[in-house]
C-alpha cells in the first residue's frame, strides 16, 4: 500500500518539475489555497469548540474586554 503511495507520489512530483515555471506556480496554489483555508477553518472550530468547552465567560454578552479595562482604569 505504500509503496504504490509513494510511487504515485514519485510520479507527481516528476510531471510537476517537468512544468514551465508558471504552470507550476498556479498548480501548486490552486492546491495550497484550499488546503490552507480548510486548515484555517478546522483550527478555528477546534479553537471555538475548546474555548467554550473551557469556559471562557468572564466577561457577559454586552462587555467587551475592552469596556471592562477601561472601567477599571477609570474607577
Amino acid at each position: 500500500m505504500l509503496d504504490g503511495l509513494a510511487e504515485w507520489w514519485d510520479a507527481l512530483e516528476l510531471w510537476l518539475v517537468q512544468r514551465w515555471f508558471p504552470v507550476q506556480f498556479v498548480l501548486v496554489m490552486a492546491v495550497l489555497i484550499p488546503l490552507c483555508l480548510a486548515l484555517v477553518w478546522l483550527l478555528s472550530r477546534i479553537v471555538d469548540r475548546v474555548a467554550t468547552w473551557i469556559g471562557t465567560d468572564r466577561w457577559d454578552e454586552n462587555t467587551t474586554p475592552r469596556d471592562d479595562a477601561r472601567t477599571d482604569r477609570a474607577g
